[in-house]
């Protein structure tokens, strides 16, 4: 393997470490792909308690460096944390701090968010976690607006994403950011994964469900979604099921996990997303098939929901042409 000359990726380990997390920004950033030339990422993973450290599923894990690796790397990335009550360090939070004064990206996956909310880098911003941690992340720092929506988030250079998994969004994110679409679909394609998915965490909740109020509400999802530029008030969609008001709701909430109004908005991006990616259309058409009255309502919820707006995110789709197409690559 050449050596490499492009940003340094340091992955923190700690005892305890969440392997899976960091298996995660091994295999983007640490796997070997001479196909992207001499400008790769380097990668080395930094010891933040005295090794040999433990990591889940039994193994024992030695590091590249310790600490020292924070001062040189243009990425840092926090794969987990050993628990949300665990403290953070003084002198990590200080390293951390000193990285981004300079310049470096910051990341988290998972857990790993309580470790950047301790910085103090993030007030005032907005940033994620697992749906699971997300209340405490909230009680914990309410300076922060926790989005236990998304899959991941951004505010001045520093990146959080969702539990586990999310995590592969938004490595890939970044290489995107890095390096283009067609790098981004790439590593995509070598994990045989979508280099964009749709949606937020939500939809990976699993709560259980009556299956007398599933199929109660299952022919009403169906309707709307067949027809998304129809004019649908809660009220409506009560009457469709033939429900008060009030009781329309609670089965709704608990056959979707979400409220009517915002399972709406979030099939309407869907709509949306799949528009943009597909088809040139207008904006102002775009908005009403997808069932937004006009392309200002498009926007507001579109960046509310996905982080960028229709705009951007259709060039960062559509640029590369077929290569850039969003699909599942074998």
């Amino acid at each position: 393997m050449p050596d490499l000359s492009g940003p340094l990726v340091v992955a923190l380990v700690y005892d305890g470490l969440c392997t899976f997390e960091f298996g995660i920004v091994a295999e983007i950033f640490g796997l070997s792909r001479p196909e992207m030339g001499p400008h790769w990422y380097r990668f080395a993973s930094c010891a933040v308690d005295n090794g040999p450290m433990r990591a889940h599923g039994g193994l024992v894990f030695v590091a590249d460096g310790g600490p020292d690796l924070i001062d040189q790397a243009n990425i840092v990335v926090i794969p987990g944390w050993k628990g949300a009550d665990i403290a953070v360090a003084d002198g990590l939070i200080a390293r951390l701090r000193q990285a981004h004064e300079r310049g470096a990206r910051l990341a988290s996956i998972c857990s790993g968010a309580f470790v950047l909310a301790s910085t103090g880098l993030l007030s005032g911003g907005t940033i994620t976690t697992h749906w699971r941690y997300a209340d405490k992340l909230r009680a914990r720092h309410p300076d922060l607006q926790v989005d236990d929506a998304s899959l991941y988030r951004e505010h001045n250079g520093i990146f959080t994403s969702a539990g586990s998994a999310a995590g592969i969004d938004l490595m890939i994110e970044m290489v995107r950011r890095d390096f283009g679409p067609a790098a981004a679909n790439s590593v995509a394609r070598r994990l045989v994964m979508p280099a964009h998915r749709n949606g937020g965490q939500a939809q990976f909740l699993v709560r259980p469900v009556a299956q007398r109020q599933a199929s109660a509400i299952a022919p009403l999802l169906d309707a709307i979604r067949s027809d998304l530029a129809a004019d649908w008030s809660v009220q409506s969609m009560a009457v469709t099921c033939r429900m008060s008001l009030r009781t329309f709701i609670r089965r709704f909430e608990e056959a979707t996990g979400q409220t009517p109004g915002d399972w709406l908005v979030s099939e309407r991006v869907d709509a949306a997303q799949r528009l943009l990616r597909l088809e040139r259309a207008s904006m102002e058409d775009i908005a009403q098939a997808s069932g937004f009255r006009n392309p200002h309502a498009l926007r507001h919820h579109f960046r509310k929901r996905i982080g960028i707006s229709p705009t951007e995110y259709r060039a960062r789709f559509l640029a590369e042409g077929e290569e850039n197409s969003p699909r599942i690559c074998l």
